[in-house]
């Protein structure tokens, strides 16, 4: 099954193509978050030697992260869905990271740490040695808090927190373990039913009626 992998949830946004065996065959990335994303698409396709009409499975890193990226690729998949009808899986884009860090020979009770805003982080917990484990699902943690679990065990960052958390491992999601985690995978779904992991509840400001002139 040819694969083609979305992951936009960080600045280091990537694309990769896979065949469902856990080999990437095209991959790219560019460190720009208002970059092209089909050009990026285009690249990796053109490196696999895949055209668009071989693509059986849309993969896409639903972070959390950056919630504009995580909109786009989402909105790129339910585009393909429709033209192709295509297979569509998501995947937290923190199980990336735990692939990775799996890969980077990064073990024991592992935390990851994503920047939530407003003074807060995301934060998963894994046990990570030959096999990959969630001890703990995504929660928000307050920024004071953050500081502490270097004492608790190995810490993983983004690069944009590497200068705030000096002693952590740096790690992006990668489009290229995207893919090999959605091989395996026969969870698919609708376009509709791809959600950005987001774990704050929605609120919002009514507007105001409009005044009426005297």
């Amino acid at each position: 099954m040819k694969i083609l992998a979305l992951e936009f949830s960080s600045p280091r946004r990537s694309v990769a193509v896979g065949d469902g065996s856990g080999r990437t065959s095209g991959a790219c990335e560019q460190g720009d978050r208002g970059g092209q994303p089909f050009a990026l698409i285009e690249r990796a396709l053109e490196q696999a030697s895949v055209s668009r009409e071989q693509i059986e499975c849309v993969a896409v890193g639903l972070g959390p992260g950056s919630y504009a990226g995580i909109r786009s690729a989402i909105a790129l998949a339910q585009g393909w869905q429709l033209a192709r009808r295509v297979h569509l899986v998501g995947i937290p884009s923190v199980d990336c990271l735990a692939a990775q860090a799996q890969a980077a020979g990064i073990h024991g009770r592992v935390h990851f740490l994503i920047d939530a805003q407003r003074g807060e982080f995301y934060l998963g917990i894994y046990e990570i040695g030959a096999t990959v484990q969630l001890l703990e699902p995504l929660r928000l943690l307050p920024g004071a808090e953050a500081p502490l679990l270097a004492a608790r065990g190995p810490v993983v960052v983004g690069q944009d927190l590497a200068t705030r958390f000096p002693g952590a491992h740096v790690l992006e999601p990668d489009a290229a373990a995207l893919c090999a985690l959605a091989g395996p995978r026969k969870d698919f779904v609708a376009g509709e039913q791809l959600q950005p992991i987001y774990l704050r509840e929605t609120n919002f400001v009514k507007a105001p009626l409009p005044r009426k002139s005297p």
